[in-house]
């Protein structure tokens, strides 16, 4: 068998969600995020708009976020059912993390539908998810509502829109087996 297939294969099939209460106080360096953010490039990508964008929160930019994330929640929740732990929740999970990528896509409108995009950027974000596992980086793609919000936070321009955060951190969690059903439950064939 290939060398470069197995090894590939493994990491696929390691990649779990690292979830930011697994992470350690060990920061990830400024070359290894950029390693990691540089597989993003190479995701596939119709009439090569790229359309990925990331925004790196590291140290004090990550108070900043939980912040920003809690003032949002309590600004669009109705009094009688704001939850002070939740709100807390928001600076916690920030603080945990050694880095959270806000996972943006700017859309050209004019050259491809949105899907196109949408789907560039997941393969993007799954180049990263794979990169950081080989790296033994934990890493968690989160998509809460409240990144419909960020525009400002986050400089975005009128063609960008944040699709989610990604938390990433060294952790010391065991490998888990993965949760699939058998691939061949979700494949037909036609061949004749």
């Amino acid at each position: 068998m290939n060398n470069t297939y197995e090894i590939l294969s493994k990491v696929i099939k390691n990649r779990r969600s690292i979830f930011p209460a697994s992470y350690t106080n060990k920061e990830i360096p400024t070359e290894v995020i950029e390693q990691i953010l540089e597989s993003a490039n190479y995701a596939p990508t119709h009439k090569l708009t790229q359309p990925w964008r990331f925004t790196v929160i590291r140290k004090e930019g990550k108070a900043k976020l939980g912040e920003t994330l809690g003032q949002l929640y309590q600004a669009g929740v109705p009094a009688e059912k704001f939850l002070q732990k939740k709100f807390d929740s928001f600076g916690e999970k920030t603080s945990q993390a050694s880095c959270i990528l806000a996972i943006n896509i700017q859309f050209s409108p004019d050259k491809l539908p949105a899907w196109e995009e949408i789907a560039a950027t997941a393969c993007a974000v799954q180049n990263i998810a794979l990169t950081a596992e080989a790296l033994n980086v934990g890493a968690y793609w989160s998509s809460p509502p409240l990144i419909e919000h960020l525009d400002e936070f986050l400089g975005l321009a009128p063609n960008e829109k944040c699709y989610g955060l990604f938390y990433m951190g060294y952790h010391n969690e065991e490998v888990r087996e993965a949760n699939r059903t058998p691939m061949a439950e979700k494949v037909t064939w036609i061949e004749g």
